[in-house]
C-alpha cells in the first residue's frame, strides 16, 4: 500500500502497524516492516511507542476510538435494535478491529493485557449507557447482552471460512451479504426482546454519552494538533488516531 508522505510520522506508523498486526498478529508482526511501510525508521517507532506491545495497544485504542465515533453507543431501544446491523456494516467495511482482537486473545489468553484498566473503563461506559437505555439494574446482565449482540455482528468476520462454508456466502454476492445482515439483525432483535422488558411508549433517555466520548476514558490529554505531539509522552500520540484515513 502506498504511504502518504504528507502525513505525520506517528500517524503513518499507526496506519502501517494496524495493517501489520491485523495480518500477522503481535508475535508475527515485524517492527522493521512497519517502519518501512511507514517510510520511517525503527528508532523513531521506539521513541514514539516504546515497544511492539505498546504499539499494538495504541493501535487497538485507535481502532476502538474509530468504532465509537462511527458506531456510537445507542441511547434508545430503537437504536439498540439497529446496533447489530451497524456493527456488522462497520466490520464489513474494515475487519481489522476483529482481527486485532482475535490476535490479542491468541497472544495473551486470559492473562492481563496492557492497558487493561483503560479498556475496562471503555467497556463499563458502554455498559452504563445500555443500562440506562434499557432501564436495567444488573451491570452483569448488560455485559452479557452486549457480548451477545457484538458476537452476533462480528463473528462472521472472525471466522471468514465458516461464513463461506456454513452460510454459503461467496465473494461479491451483495444479495448474500444483505441476507446475512438481515438474519443477524433479526437474531439481535430477538435477543433484545427476550432479555429486556417492552419499552414504555414514552421511552427515551439521555445517557450523557455522545459519539466518540467513550474514548475519553482511554486518554486524559489529547493534543489539538500533530505539532503538539511529544515523542517522549505516549499519551501525546493519541491525537494521531483522529487523523487516520479509512
Amino acid at each position: 500500500m502506498t504511504t502518504d508522505p504528507t502525513r505525520d510520522t506517528p500517524t503513518r506508523l499507526l496506519d502501517a502497524a494496524r495493517r501489520e498486526f491485523a495480518t500477522y498478529g503481535i508475535a508475527g508482526a515485524r517492527v522493521d516492516r512497519i517502519a518501512e511501510q511507514a517510510a520511517a525508521n525503527k528508532q523513531r517507532l521506539y521513541s514514539y511507542f516504546g515497544s511492539k506491545e505498546q504499539l499494538f495497544s495504541r493501535v487497538l485504542a485507535c481502532a476502538y476510538q474509530d468504532l465509537s465515533e462511527q458506531v456510537p453507543v445507542p441511547t434508545t431501544r430503537e437504536g439498540l435494535e439497529q446496533y447489530v446491523g451497524q456493527v456488522f456494516d462497520y466490520h464489513r467495511h474494515d475487519p481489522s478491529l476483529v482481527r486485532l482482537l482475535a490476535w490479542e486473545g491468541l497472544h495473551y489468553g486470559d492473562a492481563e493485557i496492557p492497558g487493561e484498566e483503560e479498556r475496562q473503563a471503555y467497556y463499563l461506559s458502554k455498559n452504563e449507557a445500555l443500562r440506562k437505555a434499557l432501564s436495567l439494574t444488573s451491570t452483569q446482565e448488560v455485559g452479557h447482552l452486549l457480548m451477545t449482540l457484538i458476537g452476533i455482528a462480528s463473528w462472521p468476520f472472525v471466522v471468514e471460512q465458516q461464513r463461506r462454508l456454513m452460510a454459503g456466502l461467496v465473494a461479491g454476492s451483495e444479495d448474500g451479504w444483505s441476507q446475512l445482515r438481515a438474519s443477524l439483525t433479526a437474531y439481535g432483535s430477538a435477543v433484545i426482546q427476550a432479555r429486556v422488558p417492552a419499552p414504555d411508549p414514552t421511552y427515551g433517555i439521555e445517557s450523557g454519552i455522545e459519539s466518540g466520548a467513550m474514548y475519553d476514558a482511554l486518554s486524559d490529554a489529547i493534543p489539538d494538533t500533530v505539532s503538539d505531539v511529544d515523542p517522549s509522552d505516549p499519551k501525546g500520540i493519541d491525537s494521531t488516531c483522529r487523523m487516520r484515513g479509512n
